[in-house]
């Protein structure tokens, strides 16, 4: 099926929630599309000590699902957004998923980085594609993208099209992506920020470069390191469902018997 995407490349203030929001919002209602993704923590912003980023956090039903529910209904785009998310006490890196009807599907971010474990729970559920259109998309945030069992387990689970909200401060996961989807044969949306932040006296700049990877590799509309930027592209999904390579299912090819635990 053929499925237009695109990522919201900008830049979130600290600690601002409702300015991010309404920032959100501005920008995104010029544009219409299946589907977009936003990046990691766009609501609250990155570097936040435990109690700033606790009252900068909501329910995945909260403001920010409220928001997009509304933009999406004049639109009839679904987002990708990332936020922080609060629920029973705790504190989640999480991206949620919203359309015209509301909140679809959450996800909770897996491997921590950095300072992350000193404010946020880790999630324990397993990575499982959505049901999407005619199609399924797979959810995973900023560092999950250095570990391939993230990718590849929602690619076994049939998803198409990777979602991946991100605040990158490594040179190195525009390019990892692009084998991600080499490995498993998917499309990947990466959706980072731009700008900097200081945690406890270190700064932290954003390398941007968001950007669209095809199954075979290409990469589309990759933003610059600094600007904030809107791109969408048409993708077919076919070509993310056909697993093979010159007639090598990549699949069906694995040596599950030589790889051990990792297929238990």
């Amino acid at each position: 099926m053929k499925l237009t995407v695109g990522y919201l490349q900008f830049e979130p203030r600290p600690g601002a929630p409702e300015l991010n929001r309404r920032r959100m919002v501005e920008l995104l209602t010029p544009h219409r599309a299946d589907l977009v993704v936003l990046p990691e923590l766009a609501t609250s912003g990155y570097c936040l000590e435990s109690a700033a980023m606790r009252a900068a956090a909501e329910p995945l039903d909260g403001p920010t699902a409220g928001a997009l529910r509304e933009l999406a209904r004049r639109t009839g785009t679904h987002y990708v957004v990332g936020l922080p998310e609060l629920d029973g006490g705790r504190l989640f890196n999480s991206a949620l998923l919203v359309g015209p009807d509301g909140p679809v599907a959450g996800y909770r971010k897996l491997h921590l980085f950095g300072f992350e474990p000193e404010i946020f729970t880790p999630g324990d559920g397993e990575p499982e594609p959505v049901e999407f259109k005619e199609t399924r998309i797979g959810l995973l945030i900023c560092f999950d993208w250095i570990y391939p069992e993230t990718a590849r387990i929602l690619a076994l689970g049939g998803a198409t099209v990777l979602c991946h909200p991100a605040n990158l401060v490594l040179p190195h996961c525009p390019d990892a992506m692009v084998t991600r989807c080499l490995e498993n044969r998917v499309y990947a949306v990466t959706a980072d920020r731009v700008g900097m932040e200081e945690w406890r006296g270190e700064k932290m700049r954003f390398i941007g470069r968001s950007q669209v990877v095809t199954p075979a590799g290409e990469v589309l509309g990759r933003a610059d390191e600094k600007g904030e930027r809107f791109f969408s592209v048409e993708l077919d999904t076919a070509l993310a469902e056909d697993k093979t390579v010159r007639g090598n299912d990549l699949f069906a090819g694995r040596r599950r018997d030589l790889y051990g635990k990792l297929c238990e």
